[in-house]
């Protein structure tokens, strides 16, 4: 034990059974413990023991009874070491004279580490860390104890650091803070050495070290608390000049403007910000019991020009609750507690260029009641102060990240399509199902289960799967914009269906054994930025395709395979790609350098271009390839000056 209490257990029925603590001093010639005997008592010099009863086992107690703190001048009763006790203690269990079980305990407490002397005046001068080592050990974390593996600290004792005398912290840590380093002349531990070595080192001694400053960060920074509440910044100086994109909404308290949303992980987040521009529509699931109020609807919104706006509320009641309440359980009319909550909120801002105009907010109101879950609705919609009927301008075209994708059925006399993922409940069964849109910007995966009977024709195994499939996707275009046209063809972009791979692969009359199903949709929407409205980017839809990927489904045998159903989980999945609006200019074979010196990729290796005189020509020795180059030059130049019609002149004279 190394603290001044533990506990241990005995086994059985202590009835009858006398516990007792004695010290067990060494012999000191055979080293060996003393035998006990049980006639000792619960307590043994400063140790106490204390026994709790209980039905099949009971609790004991060893603990010690002095204080912990190292002496003072002039004190006593108190530790003078830092290991203030090192003991042997034995905890007998007794019935009569007969011995049932005995414990040994090897105690060695070091003392308490707190101070509680006299606090000194004279302030402690700390080093500058860059020109002087704060520390020579910097292990020793701990005040009046040794620290283990830290063999540089002086409070441990000879006896102590012969039990990690062979697995010291190494390095600066462990107390070599002037360790020799590679570019002194005496130093001859470098792994690589260079050829100039150790003609050009240095001579210095080890106080003059790079190693000064190791823990040294020359700065100090405070921490940054994540926190909703955010300055704003409304001096004359520099005032606050509107929204962009993306921007958080402010309250008039400088706080951010929350509406509960969806996070990444399908959890709906009570406290997220409102982006300025972000459109979105979710639904949270809540009970009474766990039910909050969300912001309240006093608050005033900053407009983005300094001014706030007051939210004009307007109060329904709920009309039909079951599309509310998706579970409920069935419980006595006498024991319903009920209570007036909010079943959904309608947020509409109404913007112009950078600021926000009005806010209006319908709120649902209706009653739930204990044992009831409640499906929440919350959407937020941004309309352009010159829109009418609630659609984008044309001022306004491209799409925005979180908008739904818009879709066509341009072969039927009603256009209208949809493109939805599935948005499943209850036991995720794909009957139970329900559909959201395909948001653009976010990649999306969601799957339900089918349930199939072990005797199911593969045949109708696969068009029931395709026919879910498609039930996602009932439309044949895409809207290449957010206001794209019915009337205009130009506008919407065909959907590219690749059919399902099928190998024919016969199962030989098996049961429970399709191949071939295609139980994962795979949708690639290929966009771009094809230009910027008020600084605001315009994302324009190019393609889209949909393929299947196909699996193997096998029946799968439960407990005594009594079950004849089985689950197969099929998926979808959407994916945005982005790409350049226009294709990028053909690249010229002298631009094409992947790396400087890399000539196995380069169609052009300038590198190489004197290769014999280079290191990477291996057809003879390097020195006899650079005399010969040499001669080469030297001849070259000696055809230069014989050829030059001042030198026909100096030989004629």
């Amino acid at each position: 034990m190394s603290g001044p209490r533990v506990n241990s257990f005995f086994l059985g029925n202590s009835s009858g059974v006398n516990f007792s603590i004695i010290l067990s001093p060494r012999d000191a010639e055979t080293g060996k413990l003393q035998l006990a005997n049980c006639s000792g008592s619960k307590r043994a010099g400063d140790w106490n023991l204390d026994v709790t009863p209980g039905v099949e086992a009971s609790k004991v107690t060893v603990s010690l009874t002095r204080t912990l703190e190292l002496c003072l001048p002039n004190a006593t009763e108190c530790c003078p070491s830092p290991l203030c006790r090192v003991e042997t203690l034995q905890v007998l269990a007794c019935r009569g004279s007969v011995m049932l079980t005995q414990l040994l305990i090897q105690a060695e407490i070091f003392a308490n580490s707190s101070f509680r002397g006299n606090v000194s005046e004279n302030a402690t001068i700390i080093p500058n860390q860059a020109f002087k080592p704060l520390g020579s050990c910097p292990c020793n974390l701990t005040a009046g104890a040794c620290d283990v593996r830290c063999c540089c600290d002086l409070e441990c004792t000879p006896d102590l650091q012969q039990l990690f005398s062979g697995s010291c912290f190494p390095g600066v840590f462990g107390g070599d803070v002037n360790p020799p380093y590679d570019q002194l002349c005496s130093s001859q531990t470098m792994e690589y050495t260079p050829e100039w070595f150790p003609f050009l080192c240095v001579q210095s001694s080890l106080d003059n070290t790079p190693f000064l400053g190791y823990f040294y960060h020359g700065s100090t920074s405070t921490p940054k608390v994540p926190s909703f509440k955010i300055p704003l910044e409304t001096s004359p100086g520099r005032p606050f000049t509107g929204y962009r994109e993306g921007d958080p909404i402010i309250t008039e308290e400088d706080e951010y403007f929350t509406v509960p949303q969806q996070s990444l992980s399908g959890q709906c987040v009570g406290n997220a910000p409102v982006a300025y521009l972000h459109s979105f529509d979710v639904k949270c699931l809540t009970s009474l019991e766990s039910y909050k109020e969300g912001l309240p609807h006093d608050v005033r919104i900053n407009s983005g020009t300094a001014d706030f706006i007051q939210q004009n509320v307007v109060y329904r009641p709920i009309t039909d609750r079951g599309k509310f309440i998706t579970e409920s359980e069935n419980l006595l009319a006498a024991e319903v507690l009920c209570q007036n909550v909010t079943f959904a909120e309608h947020y509409k801002f109404i913007w112009k260029d950078k600021n926000i105009e009005q806010l209006n907010v319908t709120v649902f109101l209706g009653s739930l009641c204990d044992g009831e879950i409640l499906t929440q609705r919350f959407t937020v919609e941004f309309l352009s102060l010159n829109s009418t009927n609630g659609e984008e301008p044309f001022e306004n075209p491209g799409y925005q990240v979180g908008e739904p994708v818009r879709a066509a059925n341009l072969n039927a006399s009603d256009p209208l399509g949809s493109l939805n993922i599935w948005q499943p409940a209850g036991r995720g069964l794909c009957a139970s199902a329900t559909y959201r849109p395909v948001l653009f910007g976010v990649d999306s995966y969601s799957g339900c289960v089918l349930e199939v009977d072990i005797n199911e024709d593969c045949s109708l195994l696969r068009g029931n799967v395709t026919e879910k499939l498609n039930a996602l996707i009932q439309a044949t275009h895409i809207g290449k914009r957010d206001n794209s046209s019915y009337s205009d063809l130009n506008d919407w972009v065909e959907i590219i269906r690749l059919d399902p791979f099928s190998s024919n692969v016969s199962t030989g009359g098996l049961k429970g054994i399709c191949p071939d199903i295609p139980a994962n949709l795979n949708m690639h929407i290929i966009f771009a930025k094809v230009g910027a409205v008020q600084g605001i980017p315009q994302q324009q839809i190019l393609a889209v395709q949909i393929s299947y990927s196909t699996v193997l489904w096998q029946f799968q045998c439960g407990l005594g395979c009594k079950n004849t159903l089985s689950f197969l989980p099929i998926t979808a999945s959407v994916q945005f790609l982005e790409v350049p609006a226009q294709p990028p200019l053909p690249v010229t074979r002298y631009q094409k350098l992947y790396a400087e010196f890399d000539c196995n990729r380069n169609e052009v290796c300038w590198p190489q271009l004197l290769y014999p005189l280079t290191r990477f020509y291996t057809g003879e020795p390097y020195s006899q390839s650079l005399a010969k180059g040499l001669f080469l030059a030297f001849l070259v130049l000696l055809a230069a000056i014989l050829s030059n019609p001042w030198f026909s002149k100096l030989w004629n004279r």
